[in-house]
């Protein structure tokens, strides 16, 4: 029998660490090919951020990379969401282990997720959508 994957250390993995796909390290290992794709855009979010400090918010190239940041923390919390939502008898036999009762990790894990996703998908949205008509505007 494969080793116990925890579904309360995948849910907060996922919130924490799953921008840089630690949650798919955790269930899939290291040769999970999806799971090395996520650091890139994270990054290229981040090195959005620095372009905004360092160059003002004129920056157009920053108007592109700061999104993938906030999708990525989105993507990363429905994650945890999917996680902490999975029934632990689906757990169990999703990952092929025994029942495990995981009690309230996920459960907080979860409510952590739908207030940190749904805040950088809406905040993503506001300023790619301000971005977008700014320019249209021509200002």
């Amino acid at each position: 029998m494969p080793a116990s994957k925890s579904k309360t250390l995948a849910t907060w993995l996922a919130l924490v660490a799953g921008t840089f796909g630690a949650h798919r390290y955790y269930l899939r290992g290291v040769r999970d090919a999806w799971a090395w794709l996520h650091p890139l855009p994270t990054l290229a979010g981040f090195y959005g951020i620095a372009r905004v400090q360092a160059l003002g918010q004129d920056d157009r190239l920053s108007w592109l990379l700061l999104p993938l940041l906030g999708l990525m923390v989105a993507q990363a919390c429905l994650c945890a969401i999917v996680y902490g939502l999975t029934s632990d008898s689906a757990w169990a036999e999703r990952h092929r282990q025994a029942v495990v009762e995981t009690r309230w990790g996920p459960v907080l894990g979860v409510i952590a997720a739908l207030m940190i996703g749904a805040t950088a998908l809406m905040a993503t949205i506001a300023f790619s959508g301000q971005r977008f008509f700014e320019w249209q505007a021509g200002g």
